[in-house]
């Protein structure tokens, strides 16, 4: 699975939660404490996050819950992880993708 845009090196932050959109967990959170959106869906304004295939919302509603409601840290699965899950789940709903 080498895609080298799908995350990026060591920093959590660098990780692409979007993957549709290559939106980096950084921007997510930055326009989460900028913006306090009401709802996670919200989200999708910044980049687009969230509307492609929709597997990133799951995580998207967490790093929302974290930074917007005070929730528990969101911690993001292994990059290799969180691909095959990514795959299994277009296989699942027959997304065609890459």
């Amino acid at each position: 699975m080498g895609h080298g845009h799908d995350h990026a090196t060591g920093d959590p932050g660098d990780e692409y939660v979007c993957v549709c959109f290559h939106v980096q967990r950084r921007k997510i959170e930055s326009f989460c404490r900028r913006t306090r959106p009401v709802v996670a869906s919200l989200i999708s304004n910044c980049l687009d996050a969230g509307s492609g295939c929709g597997w990133c919302v799951q995580f998207l509603r967490a790093i929302h819950k974290e930074i917007v409601e005070g929730g528990d840290a969101m911690v993001m699965p292994e990059r290799e992880e969180y691909l095959r899950r990514r795959k299994a789940y277009h296989r699942e709903r027959g997304i065609k993708r890459e």
